[in-house]
């Protein structure tokens, strides 16, 4: 006698690594910094997205800068979150020496790595208080809100923002800051071209 079996469908479902009953803690953090954006949705879900503050989006910022650091580049780090999910859309850090790249800075990578998004909807952290460039294409293209979590080794371009209509918050990360400020003791020529080009090291250093 043949006996006929309804086949079913098999139904997998995973669970991400962060969810809502794990915790925010300094190496998932650290996960998040370093995992690809485009994979990021396999390791932590919406809910918890959702549960990430201000300073958790920041201390990424500061872990990509780290990042930078020890490529044996400038430490500015920068993420770029969707204001309704929460969700990170992009992020990136300098590569001036890594990449041989005269503009690609925190804020820039960032958005490379979104592709072109509707950037109103979104809030951009950075590590270090944005450079004039990076600050035009910031308001350019049209963000909502900019957090900036080091205005103590550099600012000045928080009031160009503002006047443009962003929202500027100050969240100032200590880490961040020591971090730079010991870049700027270590290697004071790379941090001057990356704010002003090569063009200014040789004039500093040939006077």
């Amino acid at each position: 006698m043949l006996v006929l079996f309804e086949a079913k469908p098999l139904v997998t479902i995973m669970t991400t690594l962060l969810n809502k009953h794990t915790g925010v803690t300094p190496q998932a953090l650290a996960g998040i910094a370093h995992m690809p954006t485009q994979s990021l949705s396999i390791l932590m879900d919406d809910d918890f997205a959702q549960g990430l503050t201000d300073s958790n989006f920041m201390r990424i910022a500061v872990l990509l800068a780290q990042k930078s650091y020890d490529e044996g580049g400038c430490p500015i780090g920068a993420v770029i979150v969707n204001n309704s999910t929460q969700q990170i859309v992009g992020k990136g850090h300098n590569t001036l020496t890594q990449e041989d790249h005269p503009y690609n800075h925190g804020e820039t990578s960032a958005m490379r790595d979104a592709g072109r998004i509707d950037f109103s909807q979104t809030t951009l952290y950075t590590s270090l208080s944005p450079c004039v460039v990076c600050a035009t294409l910031l308001y350019m293209r049209g963000f909502s809100r900019v957090v900036v979590g080091d205005i103590t080794n550099a600012s000045g371009t928080e009031a160009l923002l503002q006047e443009k209509g962003v929202q500027v918050d100050i969240l100032e990360d200590q880490l961040g800051i020591a971090l730079y400020a010991r870049f700027r003791t270590e290697k004071p020529e790379q941090d001057l071209e990356d704010w002003r080009g090569l063009s200014a090291v040789q004039k500093h250093y040939t006077k």
